[in-house]
Formats: structure tokens, sequence, C-alpha cells
């Protein structure tokens, strides 16, 4: 039903950020691609990395194995979100800046965000002990998601190319199909976002669980042996 709902949702979102809302006066037709960049740095850097955050601080706390699972589920989304992110802004980029990268500050800390959680996936990956291994992974993603202040506040602390916020509640820069459009995106990706966490988060259990008898496996021939050596070292 949620996969059903998220493909409903994608197509709604195309056909009204592609055809039934206007252009821009500024920016043309360019700003379709806000449709679809506004809303998946929104669900990649924050709800995804948010995810991962939050099931790190709790696996930490009391060793929580889902949460683990669930967290490193969260930050592999969160990366391809955070690519399309960067990718469809460099291409927004090129007609409004002229370029299709600047080292705006923007920019730069997002891209910061996005090589952190590659890195915490990385650590994922490490032949370690899972608890170890588990645990700096863990660390990992409670400073990467601190870098989201960053990314966040960058526009507003520093000189940036990069528009401010356009939904400010104060001076709204787009209203009637174009803020509908928008929110149709979000509510599409994060759709799209739940639907891939459910099912990544299935393999990763599965994974798990498969490692676990391994070693529990492992563990019982070592046993079997031992008994026996033991027993041929009792006759002899």
């Amino acid at each position: 039903m949620l996969g059903v709902l998220s493909a409903v949702g994608v197509a709604a979102l195309l056909l009204f950020g592609l055809i039934l809302s206007p252009p821009d006066v500024a920016q043309a037709d360019s700003v379709r691609l806000f449709y679809i960049h506004v809303p998946s740095a929104i669900v990649g850097l924050y709800l995804a990395f948010g995810v991962t955050c939050l099931g790190s601080i709790i696996h930490l706390r009391n060793g929580s194995v889902f949460w683990d699972l669930l967290a490193g589920a969260a930050a592999e989304i969160g990366v391809v979100f955070a690519g399309f992110t960067l990718v469809t802004g460099m291409l927004w980029g090129r007609p409004t800046w002229g370029v299709y990268w600047q080292w705006d500050p923007r920019l730069t800390s997002t891209s910061l965000s996005f090589l952190l959680f590659l890195g915490y996936l990385a650590v994922r990956r490490l032949d370690l002990d899972p608890a170890v291994r588990s645990k700096r992974a863990a660390i990992l993603g409670i400073i990467g998601f601190l870098n989201l202040i960053i990314v966040r506040q960058s526009v507003q602390w520093w000189r940036s190319l990069h528009q401010g916020s356009t939904l400010n509640p104060v001076d709204a820069q787009i209203d009637g199909l174009m803020l509908f459009s928008f929110f149709l995106g979000l509510i599409a990706l994060t759709s799209v976002f739940f639907w891939l966490l459910l099912h990544r988060f299935r393999v990763a259990w599965m994974e798990h669980q498969i490692e676990a008898a391994s070693v529990t496996t492992a563990l019982a021939a070592r046993r079997s042996e031992a008994a026996d050596y033991d027993g041929l070292a009792g006759n002899t």
C-alpha cells in the first residue's frame, strides 16, 4: 500500500511540477527543479539523517540492535537523497548562477554532510567486532547530524549565493499552485523515504539474523570439537 501511494504521489508531483504549475517570473521554467530539490533536501538531510541520529543516540544508551539497524538503513537512503539534492542543485545553479558549482557555504556544508554520512556507511562495513563497529558508527552519525546546524544556518551566517528560505512565513516567495506543488513533492518524497526505509530495514534485519545464526553455528561447532578433543584426551 505504501509503495502504491508513493508511486501515485510521484506521478502527481510530475504532473503538477512539470505541467500544471506556472513558470516563475524571474526563473521561468527552471523553477520546476524547486519542487524536487528542496523536498529532497528536507527528506534526505533532516528526516533521514535525523532518524540516523535518533537511532544512534538510543543505541549508545541501551545497545538496541533495532535502532542501530534502523539508523543504518536511514543513513543509506539519506545519502541517496542528499546526492540527488546536490545533483538537482547543480542543475538549478547553471541557469540561475551561470555555473554548475560554486564553493558557496550552503553547497559546501551540504557536501560535507554527504561525505560524513558516506563515512558513516563505510564504518558500518569495517571488519570489526559488531558492538565496536556499531558504537563508532553511532558516534559518527551524531556528529554528522550536528553538521546540519551549519547547513541550516549557512545562508544567514555567511554571504551566500544560495537563496534564503522560500517559505518564510513573514515574506513567502511562492503561493497558489506553486506552493501546492511544493507540499505535494514533500509528501510524495516523504512517502518514498518511508517505503524505502521499511524494505531496507527488513533486509538489514535478515542480514543480522543470518550473521547471528552463523556465529551461533560456529560456536556450537567449536564446542563440539572441544568436547570430542576432551573425550579423546580422556580415553588416552
